[in-house]
């Protein structure tokens, strides 16, 4: 974050409820995604995220 602060992430993981998945969102993650996923799930994430201000 101190060297990209407006950099945009999508967490994909297979334990979304993890205290790591937490942190980041904390840092300011938007999306998160359950593993496995779909690719329209996936892609649903990324635009959300692109579109998401900040």
């Amino acid at each position: 974050m101190k060297i990209h602060p407006h950099q945009k992430a999508v967490v994909a993981s297979g334990y979304v409820e993890t205290e790591r998945v937490k942190q980041a969102q904390q840092l300011g993650v938007g999306q998160s995604v359950k593993k496995p996923y779909t690719l329209e799930t996936i892609a649903i994430a990324i635009k959300n995220e692109l579109a998401r201000d900040g």
